[in-house]
């Protein structure tokens, strides 16, 4: 009986000391990525509110893209995490290969619309005609990291889905930093360069893409196993290519659905006014930092189990999965009181109307208990579900509750009922609770966990 309790508790400190060393560099990756966020809407805070609103409107295209690449990136790591823990690093090159096509293709197709109509892209946020040309300046420059971006985000998810997230935290150390530090010329005019504003953020944000891109082809010439080389993308198996799209685009169509369902939140706000719009922005910013614990450890849950799993150890991936849940309760408290924490130092800082400095006070607050709602159902639905292959369940459950609950809700509170903005704020963040019960039953029933890895693939070759 004493044997049985110190294994048990050995494993516990390896499961805790692996999902450290995962977390760690994640959730610092994931902190960079907020503060630049925070500083492109703390120096144009010194531009003035119209500047913030367009840029804040205009980055929703990028937010949709973050969803794709984050859905392409997680749907990769979801078979590259189990066929590490299976040891077949061929079969993790040929599934880079796939989820660069995709990324590729979709990059392509955004980059495009930024750099041709920039303006129409705009008009579907807003009809201020100020805004739209300040978010369409930003948009056309905004178009070359949208396709550095696609080929970044798919290696660094395949070399976070063998365990080595901090080559991934460096290079994105490396892009946040360096947009940090740019924003600040080329926004405030600094070294004898114009004063740009809005546009310097689109301009700051493209070059440090670019040099991470860069950075990355030079960390892929070292490295001995996962290289960055564009001759991946033409390497073909039917059976791995099937494997992609039938468990990694659901998660895509997962991230994309709510992604854009999201963005309708933003839709609904920028049609109530510019005093909404901008204190929204500031409540992104703060709600970031809020669910940065969360999304570290959703990514480190899909890599531990997805690992274990491929090891064919599902028993033990059931318990990671059970330890992991229980952290992200303590990690969604922590998010609230950060928010909470936060809140005096945005109501002091914000130049904003009155009125939009009432909006921000009360949107944060909605906010604080939000966080646990998103901490939650992010870990489960992108985290755990999608280490074990169970990319479906996140698709059909978002998609339900973002189409046909919370986006109809807020359209209809907004400009059927014509309610407050605050109250329309408020159902609209009511969505990450309605899914709680199904998504807590969908864990419990253990219809996620499955090991997914094929054997002989490679085998007619």
């Amino acid at each position: 009986m004493h044997f049985g309790s110190c294994r048990c508790e050995n494993q516990n400190n390896t499961f805790y000391s692996q999902i450290f060393k995962l977390v760690l560099p994640i959730v610092i990756q994931n902190l960079l990525s907020a503060a630049v966020s925070s500083a492109d809407v703390l120096m144009l805070n010194y531009v003035g509110q119209a500047s913030i609103s367009a840029v804040s409107l205009a980055s929703q295209y990028a937010s949709v893209l973050f969803m794709v690449f984050y859905g392409l990136g997680t749907g990769a790591t979801m078979l590259c995490a189990q066929y590490y823990g299976k040891g077949d690093m061929q079969a993790i090159r040929v599934i880079e290969g796939i989820a660069m096509r995709f990324s590729l293709a979709i990059a392509i197709l955004f980059a495009g619309a930024a750099l041709i109509f920039p303006e129409g892209m705009m008009q579907i946020f807003t009809n201020d005609r100020e805004l739209i040309e300040i978010g369409a300046s930003y948009l056309r420059f905004m178009s070359v990291s949208y396709l550095c971006w696609g080929i970044t985000e798919v290696y660094l998810a395949i070399l976070r889905s063998i365990g080595r997230v901090t080559i991934s935290t460096a290079m994105n150390v490396l892009a946040f930093s360096l947009n940090i530090l740019l924003n600040a010329v080329f926004i405030f005019g600094l070294f004898g360069l114009p004063k740009l504003g809005a546009m310097g953020v689109a301009i700051a944000t493209s070059l440090s893409r670019l040099i991470e891109l860069a950075a990355c082809f030079v960390v892929s010439y070292f490295s001995k196993d996962i290289k960055l080389e564009f001759r991946y993308l033409f390497v073909k198996n039917k059976i791995l290519f099937s494997d992609f799209v039938r468990l990694s685009l659901p998660a895509l169509g997962n991230d994309v659905s709510w992604g854009v369902a999201f963005s309708m939140y933003s839709v609904i706000l920028g049609h109530m006014g510019t005093d909404a719009v901008a204190a929204n922005s500031f409540v992104v910013v703060v709600r970031n930092f809020g669910t940065i614990l969360c999304f570290g450890m959703a990514s480190a849950g899909t890599i531990l189990v997805g690992k274990t799993i491929g090891e064919n150890r599902l028993e033990e991936a059931r318990e990671d999965a059970k330890r992991i849940v229980r952290l992200t309760v303590i990690t969604g408290a922590i998010g609230g009181l950060i928010v909470l924490a936060v809140m005096p130092f945005a109501l002091k800082y914000a130049a904003l109307t009155e009125q939009a400095m009432e909006y921000l006070k009360y949107m944060l607050l909605i906010n604080v208990y939000y966080v646990m709602g998103t901490a939650i159902n992010t870990t489960l639905i992108a985290g755990v579900f999608r280490a074990g292959g169970d990319s479906r369940f996140g698709f059909i459950c978002d998609t339900v509750d973002m189409w046909c609950y919370a986006v109809p809700l807020g359209f209809f509170a907004a400009f059927v009922l014509k309610l407050p903005v605050m109250w329309v704020y408020f159902l609209l963040c009511t969505d990450e609770f309605v899914k709680w019960p199904w998504v807590i039953r969908h864990y419990r029933s253990g219809k996620w966990l499955n090991n997914i890895t094929r054997d002989n693939l490679f085998s007619d070759e």
